[in-house]
């Protein structure tokens, strides 16, 4: 589905331009009233997250991100191929840990659920170490980008003969493939130099987590220079949260309850569970945090509040509707062609979002 522009309330210039907007489901137990509350209700479970799936299908979202977490929450393969069963119109956006994966089965994976949902798959590649591993940084990417390297190869149809230094291996593609016959897209984040370099080789949507505006621009500018010196080019997603209200008052407020019953020991042993609690992207969101003004906030409409009970993505855009479509119409004007949005807890506000945003952004799923 897409959908077209709408001017905003009174008259406004309206948002044009298309985008992907995904939202997330919470397979990794990361779902809350009240951050660093735990709430049974809320704990991943099959039931819970695919009914946060089927209510962005019905919201109109394009795409869903499906989490993955080695210690926490629910298998990601698991619950993609079963939810693939029950979605209708939604794209799934698999994550997949390439420490815990052979490469030639993940790709017989990847394609058997791209076929279960008629073609609607993409993946996230997130450059995990296995279990129990401790690989530093440029070997770990330097194994991803080989992964990568495999994954297109296979799913895109052809011989494999890869003589690397963390696989070798030839092989005839899977018997069964894509519906496109291709691999899907390839998502992937990451802010290291070592990071940035594996993304500029082989993944084809650069993510990134909330910064400010002139951080986010200079990441693109840096990107396209790397990927060009490989004579490639990338597209460019966003991963953040979202607070929407019929009043910036009202979303300010939300934000505020949103942390009311957290304490300092809480969050911090919340960030400290998390496998990449001392990556360098990590790293750069607590440095946006300690940046903030004394409500959390680092510039107009981004708020880092939930950075202090959550490792990773760790700001939300925070407003009525017109800030939060004004916040994402500049990220788009950036180069921004995919948004990755979320919030507390994620069935609610993505139904708020389906509500009050959705509706006036012209938007589809990346082709």
């Amino acid at each position: 589905m897409v959908r077209g522009a709408a001017s905003f309330d009174g008259g406004k210039t309206a948002v044009t331009g298309q985008c992907e907007i995904s939202w997330f489901s919470a397979l990794c137990d990361d779902d809350y009233e009240f951050l660093g509350v735990p709430d049974p209700k809320l704990r991943s479970s099959w039931e819970h997250c695919r009914d946060i799936v089927l209510t962005a299908e019905t919201g109109g979202f394009d795409n869903i991100l499906l989490p993955s977490g080695y210690a926490l929450g629910i298998d990601t393969t698991a619950f993609a191929a079963a939810i693939a069963t029950l979605v209708r119109r939604i794209r799934l956006l698999m994550a997949v840990r390439i420490g815990e994966s052979w490469p030639p089965q993940l790709a017989r994976q990847i394609a058997t659920i791209d076929r279960i949902l008629g073609g609607r798959l993409t993946v996230n590649i997130i450059s995990s170490e296995m279990p129990g591993e401790s690989l530093p940084s440029a070997p770990r990417y330097a194994r991803t980008v080989e992964a990568m390297k495999i994954l297109k190869t296979m799913l895109n149809g052809e011989p494999l003969d890869h003589d690397g230094e963390f696989w070798k291996l030839k092989l005839d593609p899977p018997r069964i493939g894509t519906v496109s016959g291709k691999c899907p897209p390839l998502y992937f984040g990451g802010l290291s130099p070592d990071a940035r370099d594996a993304a500029a080789q082989g993944c084809d949507v650069y993510l990134m987590w909330p910064d400010r505006e002139e951080a986010v621009r200079d990441i693109i500018a840096d990107m396209k220079t790397r990927a060009a010196s490989y004579g490639r080019t990338l597209r460019f997603g966003y991963r953040a949260h979202v607070i929407v209200r019929e009043s910036e008052d009202e979303a300010r407020a939300y934000a505020r309850r949103l942390l009311s019953k957290l304490d300092a020991e809480t969050g911090a042993a919340i960030r400290r569970k998390s496998l990449d609690s001392t990556s360098v992207g990590v790293t750069a969101q607590a440095a946006l945090r300690e940046a903030a003004d004394d409500e959390g906030f680092v510039e107009d409409g981004l708020w880092t509040g939930i950075g202090r009970a959550r490792s990773g993505c760790g700001a939300a855009i925070v407003g009525d509707p017109d800030q939060v479509l004004a916040k994402l119409r500049r990220y788009q004007e950036m180069g921004i062609e995919a948004f990755i949005l979320s919030g507390y807890p994620h069935q609610a506000e993505a139904d708020l979002f389906a509500r009050h945003v959705l509706p006036r952004i012209e938007h589809g799923p990346l082709t």
